[in-house]
């Protein structure tokens, strides 16, 4: 599975109970899950070709729904594109299992992120 810069790559779900959600999931859609610790696991493409999100359960799930990640190429970039077309860096760039992420508002108050596997 190949990401492309700038595209929604990834969706990650908050969850209270990680192997409660993992269960609903398997049990109502067949999904299969990559264990990455006792709070993540990556939600496998339907192919068996990578990921295609995430249970992420540090995080609780969001009243405006689930956390859409942008793939970048070059995170740092990214990071500078945002401030300067006029969006704020909620979170700042930090390192996870497959690479580097951060957490963005857009203009209109929206929270997205954008990884990097570099």
């Amino acid at each position: 599975m190949t990401s492309t810069h700038h595209t929604i790559d990834y969706v990650e779900l908050g969850a209270h109970d990680l192997a409660a959600s993992q269960r609903f999931y398997e049990q109502a859609f067949g999904w299969r899950f990559t264990a990455y610790g006792p709070s993540h696991a990556g939600i496998q493409s339907s192919d068996g070709e990578g990921e295609v999100g995430g249970i992420d359960a540090t995080a609780s799930p969001r009243a405006g729904g689930p956390l859409v990640l942008l793939y970048s190429d070059d995170l740092d970039a990214s990071a500078a594109s945002i401030i300067e077309a006029g969006g704020t860096i909620v979170r700042e760039a930090y390192s996870f299992p497959g690479g580097r992420r951060l957490h963005f508002a857009d203009p209109g108050g929206n929270e997205l992120g954008v990884w990097s596997s570099t």
